[in-house]
């Protein structure tokens, strides 16, 4: 029986997927974990469009973006550019908040 290498890079073809993908990566509050998905994706995307878009040498990146790199926020936040993305805060009932705070301060001006 012949088997085959698994590279989870070979099946993130599309927005929905990297973002599915790295949503539960970064769900799991594992630093390792948070890495390798962002390495994942960089692989799928090409690692050299990604250094060039970050301005990172593929090295670092390969070495950084894998689950014994400990990449900086500055770093996430250029890859996750460089994916088209970004981080958010994902508070339960934040909008509705905002929004009513918003209203109400435009209410006492």
């Amino acid at each position: 029986m012949k088997l085959s290498s698994y590279d989870i890079a070979d099946y993130l073809d599309n927005d929905e997927m990297v973002a599915a993908y790295l949503d539960l990566a970064f769900e799991s509050g594992d630093i390792s974990r948070i890495a390798a998905a962002l390495g994942a994706v960089a692989r799928a995307r090409g690692m050299t469009k990604v250094a060039k878009a970050t301005g990172l040498s593929r090295e670092q990146l390969y070495r950084t973006l894998s689950a014994e790199g400990k990449p900086e926020l500055a770093t996430v936040l250029k890859v996750m550019a460089a994916f088209g993305g970004g981080l958010k805060s994902d508070f339960q009932g934040s909008r509705g908040q905002h929004a009513s705070r918003r209203s109400k301060s435009r209410k006492a001006a």
